[in-house]
């Protein structure tokens, strides 16, 4: 049996929580190059946690009576159809993180997004609006236990360290691991500025590194800022807020937001130097917050500082549209250069593995293979739910679908904390979807059949260079059967990857006999094996709410395929 294949089918029929070693073959004749992305960062599968509500390992940093009468621990909200949520801190912290890195890369995991670490105001906020079942933006006495309110860009919010644990130690303890840390950075805004109950401490400022303060918002509605005579205003823009309609609310402040002014060099100069020391100390990557509400030329400005320090360092940024057209910007040159996550997928996501079941055909549009709109729609960050919508509200089986796909198709998967077990699935910001997971849901996991399938398929991925990295050539999506190709060729390697998915309750017998290269194939879920001579067919059947993955480590000769891949080639990615 080839080497790699052997490397791959042995360590998936074990399923071990080690990352297995590479194993390349040794260089063939010269052969064309086909692979969807050379993106380093592509290899990777993400687990993102909300790092306040994951695990308390350090009860000691939890400050209880933080805020006084205004307290940011522990503030329940009233139930949303019998289950409540929480809009102060919970206790979760980078040691409760660093303790349970096994469990995630055991899923199959190879980095972990963490929600913004920089420091939050320490009472809860007494402006807003009041939170009702399924609003958004409705921040009436919660406290920044999300870390999207920074203060201090330079300096680490206090309910996250401890001692021997600080943000560089736990990069090092990922990184001892095998492990990238993406940390989620803001740009767009501060912590609420304005209709407080009165001046609370820290709301709408920003201090710098040594803790003099900076800007200061002075709980005065944006368009009440003097900036041309208080230096204190010159960090904010004067724009009011967008409501009712009234036009775009990428124009306007959000919610009651501290709003950066973009065009004011000493706030890209701030924010570039705070997330460079954040770099220095362990950040393999970013996931850019509220991306769209900065324009392109500060991005194109941020990016190219970051790169000038650390080349080819990986972003992904939010820009919450359905749009392919409206997000796909972000990624082509002199807009930045970023990756985005996904949302067009995403949408289509919930409508194929949710409650309305739809076919395997919704996912074809929204893939963009060829031709689109991105500058290589293989390194976007695919996900189907997040802290900011409702959670997947999908059965059992829906979750094990939906990541048999996350885990084979183009791009980088992103897993929320809690969807290994379907953690509050169906639910909204203020109604369990940022829920306290801890110890007990590590353990109820563990027992759940999503979780038994995710690890399953999660290092499938994690050994086979052709789900990471190789073009999609699609076979059939419809229905509750999907069956496509990945094909990655280069530099010496070369893998051919044969998915097949079953999202039905009935087992699927697949007869694949188009663009088939002949050769050896090697189940990576099974061990079991096809001998494909030319003009025959691979024939196999996959179980309800099942996948299979072939496996051939050969050069792509068979002409029909080829072809194929020649065409794919071309029009994957955008000219640069």
């Amino acid at each position: 049996m080839h080497p790699l294949r052997t490397a791959i089918a042995s360590c998936l029929l074990a399923v071990t929580t080690s990352v297995c070693a590479g194993h390349t073959p040794a260089p063939a004749a010269s052969a064309t190059d086909y692979y969807g992305t050379l993106e380093p960062f592509a290899r990777e599968a993400v687990y993102f946690v909300m790092t306040d509500r994951f695990v308390n390992g350090d009860p000691g940093n939890d400050h209880r009576d933080q805020g006084g009468k205004y307290r940011t621990f522990d503030i329940p909200e009233p139930p949303c159809a019998g289950v409540s949520g929480n809009v102060g801190y919970l206790g979760g912290d980078f040691k409760g993180l660093a303790d349970h890195l096994d469990y995630i890369r055991g899923m199959g995991f190879t980095a972990v997004w963490i929600t913004p670490i920089v420091d939050n105001p320490d009472q809860h906020f007494t402006g807003g609006k009041p939170a009702t079942c399924g609003s958004v933006l409705t921040d009436h006495g919660m406290a920044g236990y999300h870390g999207y309110w920074g203060v201090n860009f330079y300096k680490v919010d206090e309910h996250l360290p401890s001692p021997g644990m600080d943000f560089q130690d736990l990069a090092a303890a990922m990184h001892a691991k095998g492990m990238k840390l993406v940390l989620d950075i803001v740009a767009n805004h501060g912590s609420p500025a304005w209709g407080m109950a009165f001046d609370q401490p820290k709301f709408g400022k920003v201090y710098d590194r040594d803790g003099h303060l900076i800007a200061d918002h002075q709980n005065l509605p944006p368009q009440k800022l003097d900036p041309a005579h208080n230096p204190l205003h010159r960090f904010y823009n004067t724009r009011g807020p967008v409501e009712d309609g009234k036009g775009s609310i990428f124009d306007g402040n959000l919610a009651q937001l501290s709003d950066f002014n973009e065009n004011n060099p000493a706030v890209l100069e701030y924010l570039a130097g705070a997330y460079a020391q954040w770099i220095e100390q362990g950040a393999d990557a970013f996931r850019i917050d509220t991306i769209a509400w900065m324009p392109d030329s500060f991005w194109e400005k941020f990016t190219q500082r970051i790169r000038a320090r650390h080349p080819g360092f990986f972003m992904f940024g939010e820009d919450f549209n359905f749009d392919a057209n409206a997000i796909a910007h972000h990624t082509l040159p002199g807009h930045g250069q970023t990756s985005v996550l996904d949302f067009p997928l995403q949408q289509a996501m919930r409508e194929v593995f949710g409650r309305q079941q739809a076919g395997f055909e919704r996912l074809a549009p929204a893939l963009h293979l060829t031709g689109g709109p991105y500058a290589n729609p293989y390194e976007l960050a695919i996900f189907y739910d997040n802290h900011d919508m409702a959670r997947l509200d999908a059965s059992d089986a829906g979750f094990i679908d939906a990541h048999n796909w996350l885990f084979t198709a183009r791009g980088i998967p992103v897993v929320y904390y809690g969807s290994e077990m379907g953690f509050m699935r169906g639910r909204p910001e203020h109604n369990g979807n940022r829920n306290y997971f801890g110890v007990e849901g590590i353990r109820a996991a563990q027992a759940s059949p999503i979780f038994a399938a995710l690890t399953r398929i999660a290092n499938v991925r994690k050994a086979s260079p052709a789900l990471q990295h190789g073009l999609q050539l699609n076979l059939e999506l419809a229905g509750a059967r999907a069956a496509f190709y990945r094909v990655y060729q280069h530099a010496g390697q070369h893998q051919i990857a044969l998915v097949l998915l079953n999202k039905g309750d009935a087992p699927e017998r697949f007869h694949i006999d188009r663009l088939l290269q002949p050769g050896h194939w090697v189940s990576a879920l099974d061990g079991s094996t096809r001998d494909i001579a030319a003009g025959d067919a691979l024939t196999a059947e996959v179980p309800a709410h099942g996948v299979q993955v072939f496996l051939l480590d050969a050069q792509a000769t068979q002409p029909a395929l080829v072809a194929a891949l020649d065409e794919a080639m071309a029009g994957a990615r955008r000219p640069r």
